[in-house]
């Protein structure tokens, strides 16, 4: 942060002063953001505003009542105001009320699409409470001698005063529950891995369309945008976005506006629920979706879709858990992804670990990543330090998609570990402790670039199969074994058993199969059945089948050496206690793992084909685990006296 910026946003958030007491602190974005907008949109304007105000006159006086556009091109941006009024003329007065009338007007002749972004804060009420507080006046005399002006702060340092405030808001409230609002420097670093790899196809390109279904201030649309006009001026651009907090999406539409673009572009909504983006395709996508938050008041219309339009839909490969909707995003861009007949497409999406394993065989979780891998479109994950972001210190990785792999990369997928690739920060801001340098940037898109043209070139570059990510979840049983016999806490589990609850016969069955407690077990089933045949009043068959079945269950007890129990087809009945699960390479025959690694152990075990599960996950970590030799004994020994020593004479020193 530059020391100008610094002291902008500093002489900003002096109006929280002046709200205090009138506001809770949470409440405080309420007026600082909305006024922040309208001054920056103010002094966008300044230049061309008699010129505005001299066009409305002249057609006005031609009878014109349609004046929009005309007033648009008279502006030179994509907005206008007509009223000829000022923060600074509307402070002249010092009279709540007429400050606020004043106010009214100046919102009320902004074009409409500037009028949307202050109805989005609700700025209205926040008027007529500032006029109850007697605080109006005051406040629009500080933003009032704000400059704001394009000239004393272009609109990249203006995304990071509004991305700024946000944050130091969302602290004070305390919103951070998966809202994590995404450094300049790690955008930047995403954007370079998504857009780098097609530098000469952006040269070649007359117009791109770009996505970011959870935009935010539109931090990441700036970037992308940034990053093709640079490399191809002539190249037309248009950035697409979608936002679900007001205040966020108020922010990306005046910044469009402000840059001219089509400020309608920005949607307002829930992505899952309003897909406001409809049917149309994307070169590129992008975001930064919440971490690990649920999606329950979206679950109707996403179960819904997934459940009726399958793979027409965006969630046809599976729907996640419903406390962490970060896969439902990855979908979401997919679904949005330009077919590959049509130029093809490319994502870049920040997960947390979860995705990347979250979810065992048959999961959702599971079942989407495996589409991803099976249809080919990941092309590699790039593993970040943890404490860059502003309000969580967890790790954090870029998944990177593609639907047009070049023919040397089809089949493949790269991991890049760049999780020592960061600086110290001199200050820390909230959890941020750490920063990518801008040498770092360059040296990891370099390094991610050529590991797609020449795949391991690098320590930090391992490339796999899609398939090495999957594996066969096996069930492996082994044969149930019982001795049959009859003991007190055999008796006393028959008699607290449900289905002898209500039985009739309940007190002379609980007295005939005392009279075997203390013999000897039986170790056959076929035996035992005489045995209780004999000894019950009313005979074994005579029993009702869940008191007959409790009976069994009592006196049924689990023996290594006992007999092995079969079905009636006469295969082994499997002992649910001694039911084991193994994940098997998807590339590896289940019946060769098994023979190699359990049957030496336990013989008689075997695979319940019918339980048998596909599943996938990417272990990042353990493929780049390195192990560390623990120090040895001596050099722990020699450190402990060392350190006994010093504590002895510490504590002389008190002592003495």
């Amino acid at each position: 942060m530059s020391t100008d910026q610094g002291r902008l946003e500093q002489f900003i958030w002096q109006v929280a002063d002046l709200l205090r007491g009138s506001y809770s602190q949470a409440d405080y974005r309420k007026v600082i953001l909305p006024f922040t907008v309208l001054r920056r949109l103010e002094c966008v304007l300044a230049p061309t505003r008699d010129a505005v105000l001299a066009e409305k006159d002249r057609l006005k006086d031609m009878g014109v009542e349609d004046m929009d556009l005309m007033l648009t091109d008279a502006s030179g941006y994509g907005f206008y105001n007509r009223s000829g009024l000022t923060l600074k003329r509307i402070a002249v007065s010092t009279e709540q009320n007429i400050v606020a009338t004043n106010l009214r007007t100046y919102l009320a002749n902004f074009s409409e699409n500037a009028r949307e972004i202050f109805e989005s804060y609700e700025f209205d009420n926040q008027i007529t409470k500032l006029v109850k507080a007697d605080l109006l006046y005051q406040v629009v005399g500080e933003f009032a001698g704000i400059d704001l002006s394009p000239e004393t702060v272009g609109n990249h340092q203006m995304g990071y005063i509004f991305e700024n405030l946000i944050r130091r808001f969302s602290e004070l409230s305390n919103e951070t529950a998966g809202e994590h609002f995404t450094p300049r420097e790690v955008v930047e670093l995403m954007v370079n891995l998504l857009l780098a790899p097609d530098e000469e196809r952006l040269k070649e390109s007359f117009l791109i369309d770009i996505l970011d279904p959870a935009c935010g201030t539109g931090g990441m649309l700036t970037a992308a945008e940034e990053f093709i006009k640079k490399r191809s001026p002539d190249t037309e651009v248009d950035v697409f976005g979608q936002e679900i907090n007001p205040e966020s999406y108020a922010i990306s539409r005046s910044d469009l506006l402000i840059k001219g673009e089509r400020a309608d572009n920005i949607e307002f909504g829930n992505s899952f629920t309003q897909n406001r983006h409809g049917d149309r395709r994307f070169h590129y996508l992008l975001a930064n979706p919440p971490f690990g938050v649920e999606w329950k008041q979206a679950r109707d219309v996403v179960e819904r879709e997934h459940r009726d339009l399958d793979f027409d839909g965006r969630f046809g490969a599976g729907l996640p858990r419903i406390n962490d909707g970060s896969l439902l995003f990855l979908q979401h861009m997919v679904h949005h992804m330009r077919d590959r007949e049509e130029e093809g497409a490319r994502i870049a999406i920040v997960f947390n670990g979860s995705p990347l394993f979250t979810g065992g065989a048959g999961s959702g979780e599971s079942e989407i990543r495996r589409w991803i891998l099976e249809e080919d479109l990941l092309e590699g994950i790039v593993a970040l330090p943890d404490q860059l972001f502003y309000n969580t210190g967890i790790s954090t990785y870029f998944w990177i998609l593609s639907n047009r792999k070049s023919d040397a990369h089809k089949g493949r997928v790269i991991l890049l570990d760049a999780r020592d690739q960061w600086a110290k920060m001199r200050k820390s801001f909230g959890n941020k402790r750490k920063q990518i340098t801008g040498q770092q940037i360059d040296e990891l898109t370099s390094l991610y670039v050529n590991a797609l043209e020449e795949g391991e070139s690098h320590p930090k570059v391992k490339v796999f199969k899609p398939s090495d990510f999957g594996y066969h979840r096996i069930t492996v049983e082994r044969p149930l074994k019982l001795r049959f016999e009859v003991t007190e806490e055999t008796l006393a589990e028959l008699e607290s058993s449900r289905p002898l609850a209500k039985y009739e016969g309940r007190e002379v069955l609980t007295a005939d199969v005392k009279k075997l407690v203390g013999r000897e077990p039986v170790w056959t089933k076929q035996e035992f059945t005489k045995v209780l045949s004999e000894t019950l009043s009313g005979g074994l068959k005579g029993l009702p089948t869940p008191v007959r079945k409790a009976v069994w269950a009592a006196v049924s007890v689990t023996a290594p050496e006992g007999e092995v129990q079969r079905k009636k087809d006469g295969s082994p009945e499997p002992d649910p206690d001694l039911r084991d699960y193994e994940n098997v390479p998807l590339e590896e025959d289940v019946h060769a793992y098994l023979e190699r690694e359990v049957l030496p152990h336990v013989p008689d075990a075997w695979i319940d084909e019918d339980k048998t599960k596909v599943g996938y996950e990417i272990p990042f970590t353990r493929h780049f685990y390195e192990y560390v030799p623990p120090r040895p004994l001596e050099e722990i020994d020699a450190e402990l006296k060392e350190l006994e020593g010093e504590i002895q004479r510490l504590l002389g020193e008190v002592t003495e």
